[in-house]
């Protein structure tokens, strides 16, 4: 499976960027880049954001793949993720039917 951290090293060397060029354009030092694409450290969503505008590809899809990697990390070690997630889904489904 292909992490966001996989996609993101891949659109940079596709674009033959080095990591201080993709750093400039979402105001972080390279070294963090270089957390990201080793999957190190999670970008902020506003970073998601800049990352997928600097790179032209679509916002929701770099968000979800980002977003839910991010959940895997912090829910690897939990013995009760699958659980705490479907509860999560039936209770975002429920504010969904009342808002």
């Amino acid at each position: 499976m292909k992490t966001f951290a996989n996609k993101l090293k891949s659109l940079r060397l596709k674009k033959e960027l080095l990591l201080r060029q993709v750093a400039a354009a979402i105001d972080v030092d390279t070294s963090m880049v270089s957390k990201f694409e080793n999957g190190e450290r999670f970008p902020t969503r506003e970073q998601i954001e800049k990352l997928a505008t600097f790179f032209r590809v679509p916002e929701n899809d770099f968000l979800v793949e980002a977003l839910s990697d991010k959940l895997r990390y912090d829910f690897s070690e939990e013995p009760l993720a699958i659980e705490i997630l479907k509860r999560t889904i039936k209770k975002l489904n429920l504010k969904s039917i009342n808002d």
